[in-house]
């Protein structure tokens, strides 16, 4: 936001050695008699190496940034490829691989997803490909080639196509004489985990982590004896537990072998009632939210009493950095702000709460410089955040890091802040266009990560220029269809509609491209979950639960005479 205005695998099988002595001889004649001799000859082996991208892409290299290691779909083990074409860029991954020289080789991949692509390329004869125009389930694409005399490596490669959907592909098999680097061995079943630790507790939850184990590529997560929760970290928050109770913990670590035996179990006791803040408000099924400046930048200046009823979420911009890593703190202006006063906004905060709306920190903006990159930012993070929180009442968090977020961190931070807070946490996001492209972003593995504690993604569609759309079409700001086109990423990407929101400016002065009248974000809203007013994009379904909308800001929609909130705060609650 702006502070100024304008802006697979086989086993080898064992070869059978001649029998020795007369005997040998004499049936080796008989043998030969009926034809039926033949000389041993090694077994053929899966030449690529982390065919199951087992290992993240190690031995893969996948073209601008365009291919990631999941957890799901996978057709076997624990992951698989995802590539995601964009622009002008298949997003090709290839391997060099070992092979002998005039030998046959069979080549598949298992894949998934939109059009995909497998051959190879340096045969020394014929190169070969095969491809299908895309799947909703796990297809085997399978093809041949033959190498030439002097061929030692060839290259393997998968690639989507120019527009269209990510592929996944798994299992990928070279099949045939050993080239020199061997078959690939299987995983290991991991060694059990240590070092399982409780750490913040609710009434309803307690946070655990434990020490990474070697080969592990997910752990489960134990409440006395029967499995509640997995995580691909060292961390995880187990919920929905009683007040006041005792529970006992415990770990494994898995792979595609299996899983280890359990942890030494640990004890921890859940908080008692009554203790830590209580929640807040419900947010609406489908809310606004507003954007409230701690400062003037020549739009109205506003107490939090003089915003409208018509917003659900008042994110109270900006809290300020310390100099500690990660830590936050809040400073009222009130020069800028004509006066008011600290004593004054803490009661206009119980006000809003009392009329049922939701008063968050907003945490960056343009110029934020608040950085959570290790653990110990993350817990200062955590900290500073919930201590703000009981200080003056705030019911949760937006983050609006525009210079960089650590996917990993932030998790961190941001759970570590649940444990604390409890259930009636509000957590918003505000991301660029450009942090949800993929779901490789930061930003959007941040959002994924918290899932289950995340209420609302209200994208800036501004400030952005032209973007890609799901449907891999390249959609300019300031329409209908690039409201549509790029919520349609998230809400396909892995988010529930009820945490995706179309953020836009209120006014052609609250940013510097990108505004739309309220009657094209109406029209947005009404394309996304009842499927008309579209533009020439039209998503393949309707998500009615789409939360709502934001603006930037609250007061630069009171510079506008609350023209947008006005037309879209009614048009959010008549929602299906």
């Amino acid at each position: 936001m702006e502070r100024s205005a304008g802006r697979s695998r086989r086993r080898r099988r064992r070869s059978r050695s001649v029998l020795g002595g007369t005997l040998a001889v004499a049936t080796a004649a008989a043998l030969t008699v009926t034809g039926l001799v033949s000389t041993a000859q090694a077994a053929d082996v899966n030449n690529a190496k982390n065919a199951g991208f087992e290992s993240g892409l190690a031995n893969w290299t996948c073209s601008g940034g365009s291919g990631a290691a999941v957890s799901s779909p996978v057709r076997s083990g624990t992951s698989a490829l995802k590539a995601t074409p964009a622009g002008h860029d298949n997003a090709k991954c290839s391997q060099s691989v070992k092979v002998k020289p005039n030998s046959t080789y069979a080549l598949s991949s298992w894949v998934q997803g939109g059009y995909a692509y497998l051959g190879v390329s340096g045969t020394g004869t014929t190169d070969v490909s095969t491809w299908t125009p895309g799947s909703s389930s796990w297809t085997k694409l399978s093809t041949s080639f033959t190498t030439g005399a002097n061929t030692t490596s060839v290259t393997v490669y998968t690639h989507g196509w120019y527009g269209q959907a990510a592929y996944f592909a798994d299992d990928i098999e070279v099949t045939g004489p050993d080239g020199g680097g061997g078959e690939e061995p299987g995983p290991v079943i991991p060694a059990a985990p240590a070092g399982l630790t409780a750490g913040a507790t609710t009434t309803s939850s307690v946070a655990l982590s434990w020490n990474a184990v070697s080969g592990a590529t997910g752990y489960k997560v134990y409440r006395d004896g029967v499995q509640a929760t997995t995580s691909t970290g060292t961390s995880a928050t187990v919920t929905g537990l009683s007040a006041d109770t005792a529970y006992q913990f415990s770990v494994s670590a898995t792979n595609a072998a299996g899983e280890s035996v359990k942890s030494a179990a640990i004890s921890a006791r859940t908080a008692k009632q009554g203790t830590g803040p209580g929640p807040g408000p419900a947010v609406p099924k489908h809310a606004v939210t507003g954007y409230w400046q701690n400062f003037n930048n020549g739009a109205a200046v506003q107490k939090l009493t003089d915003v409208p009823a018509d917003y659900d979420i008042i994110a109270v911009s900006f809290a300020d950095a310390t100099p500690t890593p990660g830590q936050v703190t809040f400073n009222l202006d009130t020069a800028g702000l004509n006066g008011y006063t600290d004593a004054q906004f803490r009661a206009d905060i119980k006000t809003k709460q009392a009329q049922g709306k939701n008063v968050i920190i907003s945490i960056g903006g343009e110029l934020g410089t608040v950085r959570v990159d290790n653990d110990a930012s993350a817990t200062a993070f955590a900290n500073s955040v919930y201590a703000l929180m009981q200080d003056y009442g705030f019911n949760g968090v937006d983050i609006d890091l525009e210079n960089g977020l650590n996917a990993t961190y932030m998790t961190k931070a941001l759970r570590q802040l649940s444990a604390k807070a409890g259930s009636g946490l509000v957590i918003t996001m505000a991301p660029q266009t450009i942090d949800m492209q993929s779901t490789s972003g930061e930003y959007f593995k941040t959002a994924l990560n918290i899932k289950d504690i995340l209420t609302v993604v209200n994208m800036q569609y501004y400030n952005s220029g032209s973007m890609l759309g799901c449907d891999g079409k390249v959609y300019s700001q300031g329409s209908v269809d690039f409201l549509t086109a790029l919520a349609c990423i998230q809400l396909e990407g892995g988010l529930d509609p009820s945490q995706v929101g179309i953020g836009v400016p209120a006014s052609t002065r609250g940013a510097g491209s990108g505004y739309v009248a309220p009657s094209i974000v109406n029209a947005a809203l009404d394309c996304l979950t009842k499927g008309t007013s579209c533009g020439s994009f039209k998503p393949s379904k309707t998500y009615p639960s789409l939360r709502g909308a934001m603006t930037w800001s609250t007061n630069w929609d009171a510079t506008a005479g609350f023209a947008w909130s006005k037309a879209v705060g009614p048009h959010v609650r008549s929602l299906p």
